[in-house]
């Protein structure tokens, strides 16, 4: 899809090109941005091997399970059924762990892992329950304590201080949670309350 998407947006850029009489520059912008896209790639490509490096050590170092400890009382609130069968929990926290501390390959496996022990308590296989979903949102909306992505693509674009974000992306990424963890909330019980109010009625 995402290429179908550049696909287009490349053809509108010829035609409109074309048509306001800029051809020239569209042609010799294919070229540039082919050069400053390896560019940015190779740029990314360092900063991402360093700081996977360095949350990786502290991965094996055992930093993940010290801080899955830490977000094991709140989390505990946050999927119910995982922490009293005991099927998933310690993966979720894992998960959880992984990302704050931006080690996005090493969460993956304890997401999946965790989703594959929580399938198996779930009554609709078909379709994924209330905590599955709120596991696949934490995923994608953490908070993560290095944004290695975004300090390097900062570093690319020639920022002079690429840390001076960290502490906005702490506050934003911490609502972003907080609203996250609501919104799964809120659908939650308006899904059971919808499947509750039929029986009612009959």
């Amino acid at each position: 899809m995402v290429g179908k998407i550049f696909g287009v947006l490349c053809i509108l850029s010829l035609i409109f090109g074309g048509v306001c009489g800029r051809s020239p520059d569209v042609a010799s912008a294919i070229p540039d941005g082919a050069g400053k896209a390896v560019e940015v790639t190779l740029t990314l490509l360092g900063m991402m091997c360093l700081w996977s490096g360095v949350m990786q050590a502290l991965s094996d170092a055992g930093v993940v399970r010290k801080i899955s400890r830490i977000f094991a009382p709140f989390l505990r609130y946050v999927f119910p059924k995982a922490y009293h069968t005991g099927e998933g929990y310690e993966e979720i926290c894992a998960t959880i762990s992984a990302n704050f501390l931006g080690v996005g390959n090493a969460a993956t496996p304890f997401a999946l892992c965790a989703m594959k022990k929580m399938q198996a308590h779930n009554p609709t296989p078909d379709t994924a329950d209330d905590e599955q979903i709120t596991l696949a949102v934490l995923s994608t909306a953490s908070l993560t304590l290095v944004p290695a992505n975004l300090l390097a693509l900062r570093r690319a674009a020639g920022s002079v201080d690429p840390f001076a974000i960290m502490i906005p992306v702490w506050i934003t990424s911490l609502f972003c949670v907080a609203f996250a963890l609501f919104l799964t909330s809120f659908l939650h019980i308006r899904r059971r309350f919808s499947c509750i109010r039929p029986s009612k009625n009959r």
